[in-house]
């Protein structure tokens, strides 16, 4: 049919040539649906775009790799690990440009916005206090966990446990609470576990007090070892002193009343009266 020779005449004028050339790495044809927009249509382009193009083009080569990236050795969870810190840094590079070097201008950045190279609702979340390192949008969706919560990236490293310093399932993300330092920290990360350990026992020795003894040399004592109190036995003694204390400044405000006085020599002197009569009979 007239087709399939079409389908010859295509091969015999060069089009295996003319497609390989066109799956070349330099080729339009990888990019998305906005740079394709972008690259045909340069004169409605804003301002400062050849500023922030090549950047986004390693962005765009760096996200087509971690979609191609081969499974081996992973599980279903970490499949999309490195696609979620890739969108992380994408949309931190155009927030810092606009936000905070005001390096471009609010067109480029709208057009950005509508072209779907920036999450406009997670720059927002970055923009509201106790959210400025957020890693996505699935750690605050109380519809992604089974209580109704929010990931346990979320949740600063001193207030859990070591054996809770795991990477979040569906972001990858260890912490991105705005008080831990170097946040977000990815699951890739390292020289962190240090840092955080040596802050988490600081956190769970504020407010406690040494022990204070007779025979102690600066040692730590067996009662702190043990998980016992680590005042040791000398607020037992500053307490009983206290309720001694306490005691004899009753009984010597109960002498001092005259109304108390009064009402002991009235019972003593029904005792007595008492006493008599019985005697008597």
């Amino acid at each position: 049919p007239r087709a399939r020779r079409r389908a010859v005449v295509w091969q015999k004028s060069g089009g295996r040539e003319e497609r390989s050339r066109r799956e070349g790495k330099g080729h339009t044809q990888k990019m998305n649906h906005t740079f394709r927009l972008a690259r045909s249509k340069r004169k409605r382009l804003p301002e400062g775009w050849d500023l922030v193009e090549g950047t986004l083009m390693e962005f765009e080569e760096r996200m087509r790799e971690a979609v191609n990236e081969t499974h081996e050795g992973k599980r279903k969870s970490e499949l999309t690990w490195g696609v979620t810190r890739i969108h992380y840094e994408r949309n931190r590079y155009c927030y810092e440009l606009y936000y905070k070097k005001k390096a471009i201008s609010k067109e480029l950045y709208d057009y950005l916005v509508k072209a779907k190279i920036v999450d406009a609702n997670l720059v927002a979340k970055w923009r509201k206090q106790g959210y400025e390192h957020l890693c996505s949008l699935q750690a605050i969706s109380a519809r992604e966990t089974n209580y109704g919560t929010v990931a346990s990236c979320r949740v600063p490293l001193k207030l859990r446990h070591p054996d809770q310093w795991g990477p979040n399932v569906k972001t990858g993300c260890i912490s991105c609470a705005s008080c831990d330092k170097g946040a977000p920290i990815w699951w890739n990360h390292t020289g962190w576990r240090e840092h955080f350990e040596e802050l988490r026992r600081k956190h769970l020795n504020k407010g406690k007090r040494p022990q204070v003894g007779a025979g102690d040399n600066g040692g730590g004592s067996d009662s702190e070892s043990d998980g016992g109190d680590v005042r040791g036995e000398s607020a037992i003694e500053e307490r009983i002193k206290r309720l001694k204390a306490m005691r004899e400044q009753g009984e010597a405000s109960a002498k001092n009343d005259p109304l108390a006085s009064h009402d002991q020599g009235d019972a003593g002197a029904g005792g007595e009266g008492e006493e008599q009569q019985a005697a008597a009979e």
